[in-house]
């Protein structure tokens, strides 16, 4: 078994932080990275997790994002908030909208954020679920950099773009559910490079376009999207409503986000939020509960995102298990190394 570092939540976010500080970042800032990470990782999110450290700090270091932006809110339409994360870390911008979005659908109804000049934003799930936890229903939409090509073409167009949703539940957590519309995660090819292993055939495609099992030829070429053709659709889809719609980079324009090289990457994201009691007239609490409450009495049936709040157990009671080398990475980079 390898070597691992168990850390509590607490531990692993100071050690982040202290990463980040040192890597010219600002304590504010470091700060909301850090939460957002650890609590991918708790979430059984790794590749949103602790992974993401060394190619953060990097950035910082050569100012491919630049880890002392303030995010600036502007209220552009009664129910339109846009947010310049300051080619910043996207989690700040998150926060500043994460806090205005519930006043403003309280006034409306509905509430949108367009967050433009943004950064890698994580774990999807876990910004709806915030919202979600405010009483809202809410949808995040959000770009990435070149991965997928449209269904018959060679040339990846579109990234691997997330979509989440969460929704409240009465005396129940939040229903969440956060799906990337690659078949896997791009993480997953390059975590098989770094180890010198094939993948899968129906992973990806190389570079002409036909199926390989090669992690190169996987990394030069296209990730295959779920459903094929449809996913292809949905990404297209995302690529409208977090790039086009905020006004940030398309997804072949915008530079790797794991490398501290290039120009900033320049992505958006599209936040939305629905008061659900105030649409539905009321009868939101009772026609969810009735939904959630058939799908746990079919055997065998499991509500998307439960996983989380089984990992979240487990991380208060045992801690999170943080691969020796990652370690020791992330403490040299805070200088406890």
């Amino acid at each position: 078994m390898a070597a691992t570092k168990t850390l509590t939540p607490g531990e692993a976010e100071a050690l982040v932080s202290a990463a980040l500080i040192a890597s010219n970042t600002a304590a504010d800032n470091a700060a909301s990275v850090a939460r957002a990470l650890i609590a991918a990782e708790i979430d059984g999110q790794g590749g949103h997790g602790l992974s993401r450290v060394p190619s953060y700090a990097a950035q910082a270091r050569s100012g491919k994002v630049d880890g002392h932006a303030v995010p600036v809110a502007e209220r552009a339409a009664p129910a339109v908030l846009r947010v310049d994360a300051g080619l910043g870390f996207a989690y700040p911008a998150i926060d500043l909208t994460v806090a205005h979005l519930p006043e403003i659908a309280a006034e409306t109804g509905l509430a949108i954020a367009a967050i433009r000049r943004s950064h890698h934003f994580g774990q999807a799930g876990a910004h709806c679920e915030r919202l979600a936890d405010k009483g809202l229903v809410a949808f995040v939409f959000g770009n990435s950099p070149q991965a997928i090509a449209p269904w018959g073409g060679k040339r990846p167009l579109f990234g691997t773009n997330p979509i989440a949703f969460a929704a409240p539940v009465p005396d129940q957590p939040p229903l969440v559910i956060d799906f990337a519309v690659s078949r896997v995660a791009r993480g997953k090819i390059m975590a098989a490079d770094k180890a010198g292993t094939a993948i899968p055939e129906g992973w990806a495609l190389d570079p002409q376009g036909r199926p390989t099992t090669d992690t190169r030829a996987a990394l030069a070429g296209t990730m295959i999207p779920i459903g094929e053709a449809k996913g292809a659709a949905l990404a297209l889809m995302v690529e409208v409503m977090s790039a086009a719609l905020v006004g940030a980079s398309l997804a072949f324009e915008a530079s790797s986000l794991f490398t501290g090289e290039g120009a900033p990457p320049d992505l958006g994201q599209t936040v939305l939020a629905i008061d659900p009691g105030r649409v539905s007239a009321g009868a939101y609490g009772a026609r969810v509960t009735t939904l959630v409450s058939a799908i746990a009495a079919e055997e065998g049936a499991r509500l998307p995102g439960s996983r989380r709040l089984e990992a979240r157990a487990r991380a208060a009671r045992d801690g999170i298990a943080v691969p020796a080398p990652l370690h020791a990475e992330i403490a040299a980079l805070a200088g406890a190394g």
